[in-house]
């Protein structure tokens, strides 16, 4: 059976969706159809799941017999991969990769810790997964949210300590196997990440594919009710999008959902002391300036 040969790895609301959906559009590429199987965090385990979460982009697929039908389509001379976003986070999801796939290449994309611990928040928000409303109060529950062994979607500050996640995939695999990319960068050159992804897969880098559009964008529910209406359609959306254009999806989006304000000054200030340290210790391992994120 066919295994991926390569990972969109991370971090949650850093851009995994807009790589997954890019990379996708190349002719010598297969992605699994279900964006976020999730396995090599969740192998084993039988995590709980709402119906809203059971889509075409995301499933929790916890064995190795379903994991590899999800790659059964996959033309014989094509490059897979799949995204999952959890597994930097996820302690055990390296380890698992390095047994199955030793030879798999490896994409992180990061974004400003401050900045993916808010925008995670309000994803929550939005598909009323998180019943504090506050994003101060939820970061001072965390910690006791992570003794009590809540879902990761909680960890919005844990999971932006990008040092230690990245730590313990370079301890596993080498160098060249790991590529790591910006979510700042992808925002302002969107062309210019893909060619160069591309040209780490080792596929024809002048292939040219629609960065126009982004995707899994944070927005805030302005009808708490017809939010939740439309997570419990997900089963249906392929139907929808055949069904509806797409002018009349955006459409009815644009009455659902609006722009969030942005991240408070305090609360920014307050997140990026926190990661001082760890993203001094980013910056010298890419050997990139991250001084913005200090900001």
């Amino acid at each position: 059976m066919s295994m991926p040969n390569f990972l969109i790895i991370g971090a949650q609301k850093a851009g995994t969706s807009s790589l997954y959906y890019y990379l996708k559009q190349h002719p010598q590429i297969y992605m699994s159809p279900i964006k976020e199987p999730h396995f090599f965090t969740y192998e084993g385990a039988n995590p709980e799941v709402s119906e809203a979460d059971r889509n075409e982009s995301f499933a929790v697929i916890n064995n190795i017999g379903d994991y590899q039908k999800l790659f059964q389509g996959a033309p014989e001379s094509s490059l897979i991969g799949e995204a999952s976003p959890s597994y930097i986070y996820a302690p055990q999801a390296a380890e698992r990769i390095k047994h199955y796939l030793p030879h798999a290449k490896l994409i992180a994309i990061l974004r400003h810790p401050a900045e993916r611990a808010y925008s995670n928040f309000l994803h929550a928000i939005r598909h009323n997964h998180e019943p504090l409303k506050d994003f101060r109060r939820a970061l001072q529950e965390e910690e006791t949210r992570i003794r009590e062994n809540s879902v990761f979607l909680w960890h919005y500050k844990s999971k932006g300590f990008y040092y230690k996640q990245l730590s313990r995939y370079l301890d596993l695999f080498d160098r060249s196997q790991i590529k790591v990319c910006l979510y700042e960068d992808l925002n302002t050159n969107p062309a210019g990440v893909i060619k160069d992804l591309f040209e780490f897969l080792e596929v024809d880098s002048s292939f040219e594919p629609d960065v126009s559009r982004k995707y899994n964008v944070s927005v805030v529910p302005k009808n708490q009710f017809l939010s939740d209406l439309l997570d419990h359609l997900k089963p249906i959306k392929p139907a929808m999008k055949t069904l509806l254009p797409d002018g009349v999806r955006h459409y009815v989006r644009s009455k659902v959902f609006d722009t969030p304000p942005p991240i408070s000054p305090e609360m920014r200030q307050q997140l990026v002391a926190e990661y001082r340290e760890d993203i001094l210790q980013m910056q010298e391992l890419l050997g990139r300036d991250l001084s913005g994120w200090l900001k």
